[in-house]
């Protein structure tokens, strides 16, 4: 899923604290990262370790503009793990890897920005 929004969006409707608590936001590594060729935009396909019983995810990224599979590995990378898998032409993703436009409504990648462990939740 790729929605540009830029700072002049409007906010999103209020919610409870317990709906957002509904969103499992996990921490993972970035293990494995392929070209995907099939996807209607440009698209990487990600496999993202978050450890334990979650264990790898796969997920489709439109991200090729601003990554290149190399700097991929070994990242990692915020996503949402509790959405239903949807298929994307030929593959199947887990998981919605986060990311914020910038200007040129690129994404870039949200992250901690110190060592967490993977599969450490947002808290």
């Amino acid at each position: 899923m790729h929605i540009v929004q830029s700072s002049d969006t409007p906010i999103a409707p209020e919610i409870e604290f317990g709906d957002f608590m509904k969103v499992d936001i996990r921490v993972g590594t970035v293990i494995k990262a392929e070209e995907f060729p099939q996807a209607r935009k440009p698209a990487y396909k990600l496999w993202v370790d978050f450890g334990g019983s979650i264990d790898v995810k796969k997920s489709s990224a439109q991200i090729t503009d601003r990554y290149s599979l190399t700097e991929l590995i070994g990242r990692k990378v915020a996503a949402v793990v509790n959405f239903p898998p949807r298929q994307i032409g030929p593959f199947m993703s887990e998981i919605l890897v986060l990311g914020f436009p910038n200007e040129k409504g690129e994404i870039i990648l949200f992250a901690p920005d110190s060592h967490v462990p993977n599969g450490s939740r947002l808290a």
